[in-house]
């Protein structure tokens, strides 16, 4: 039986590994429709690769660029904005929607995907970091599988079928440490954007490198696991683990640690993801366990690192907490990628955000969407009085204002 896939965020890093892995099962996997960003030479290529039944471009420049690309048979094909996401993810011909999106832009086709009944193959971890409750809530009223796509996710999701879930102590979350983890905290301020997105290990997009440089995707990803897999926050644990070979772990209350272990290669957990519960073979390198013998964990550094305390603190005040801190941490990022802001300053910068965020409870998604736009507006003038500050400042305070925790 061939699975039907509308893949969003097809242009991206992940999307790009998808389609790779679709290409190996041309039988197994059909492409009904596309979504990406503005990344139009590259969609193209992809449409006419894979022939969709629907495309979608985040303008409507783009949408008119990708027409005169394709011809004219393309006119009522091609859509553009969030409803033209959307559209593609609610596609009735697709059973599965690959979430890939980069960001909060991922949240509001994701949730309709799961609300026209669509199962979900979830990279965008922004999904659940900001609306939880209200997408586990939607996936069980539409019985629709969420399956991770994360190889974090994914690891933890593979070796928690070796035992049961009241047995579960902890999740463990490993992390490379990305590319700054042997700096100092002096060395960190002259950090350029160039270095921060040289990943020692994995290929990823530019705002997900940086999210690995400041530990704050590993902030973001302890908040995903609380939500996928039912667990209290206080039982997630962050190692640092250089090599990127164990790719998480669960301990069950008897003491066993169970492992998910491969080579860093994204297409090993879509792939799994996608033919769950069955495995595929992918032309990949195997993993070579005499080859990779220096396996080494340590603790996380929260003061030189302290977006991932962060995060840890606004998943324990929850309500709109996570989703003003996602917020804060897109400006951020945007603002050190345009050389606003210098490295420590991304947290910085989403630490006043949150200590002047007013966490609502969430009661439906446009108090999600309030709360992401109020977070970015105080981010913004964060970032544009950081702007006025000295650059010639060192005594900054990394971990910005105390965030008090519920």
């Amino acid at each position: 039986m061939t699975l039907n896939i509308s893949l969003l965020g097809s242009t991206g890093s992940i999307g790009t590994n998808v389609l790779d892995v679709v290409r190996q099962y041309p039988g197994k996997f059909r492409i009904v429709g596309l979504a990406a960003g503005n990344n139009v030479e590259r969609l193209r290529d992809q449409v006419e690769a894979f022939n969709p039944q629907l495309v979608s471009v985040a303008t409507e420049k783009g949408a008119a660029k990708l027409l005169e690309m394709l011809g004219p048979k393309w006119r009522d094909k091609i859509v553009h904005g969030r409803q033209g996401a959307i559209a593609v993810a609610t596609l009735p011909d697709a059973t599965t929607v690959v979430s890939a999106i980069v960001g909060a832009a991922g949240l509001l086709p994701t949730l309709s995907a799961i609300e026209a009944g669509k199962h979900i193959g979830l990279a965008n971890k922004e999904t659940l970091v900001m609306a939880g409750d209200l997408v586990m809530k939607a996936a069980r009223k539409n019985k629709v599988n969420i399956l991770p796509i994360d190889s974090e996710h994914n690891a933890i999701f593979q070796a928690l079928a070796a035992g049961q879930r009241q047995d579960v102590f902890k999740i463990i979350l490993t992390a490379s440490g990305g590319p700054f983890r042997e700096k100092s905290m002096e060395e960190l301020w002259d950090v350029s954007p160039d270095q921060a997105l040289a990943h020692p290990n994995w290929e990823m997009g530019r705002k997900i490198s940086i999210d690995s440089a400041t530990l704050m995707n590993k902030g973001l990803e302890v908040i995903e696991a609380s939500w996928l897999f039912d667990i209290k926050v206080e039982d997630i644990e962050v190692v640092i683990h250089p090599q990127s070979i164990v790719h998480s772990m669960v301990e069950f209350i008897d003491g066993s640690v169970i492992s998910q272990m491969g080579v860093p290669d994204m297409r090993i957990p879509i792939a799994y993801a996608l033919s769950y519960p069955d495995r595929l073979r992918i032309n990949l390198p195997r993993l070579n366990l005499i080859k990779n013998q220096d396996l080494s964990f340590h603790a996380p550094d929260f003061k030189k690192f302290p977006a991932l305390k962060l995060a840890y603190q606004a998943c324990k005040r929850g309500g709109t907490m996570p989703a003003a801190l996602n917020a804060a941490n897109e400006i951020a990022v945007e603002a050190f990628l345009n050389g606003k802001i210098r490295f420590p300053e991304i947290a910085l910068v989403v630490a006043e955000t949150l200590e002047r965020h007013d966490p609502k409870e969430i009661k439906d998604v446009d108090t999600v969407l309030q709360a992401d736009l109020s977070a970015r507006m105080q981010a913004e003038s964060v970032v544009e009085a950081l702007g006025m500050r000295s650059r010639q400042k060192r005594g900054l305070d990394l971990a910005g204002p105390a965030m008090p925790v519920a």
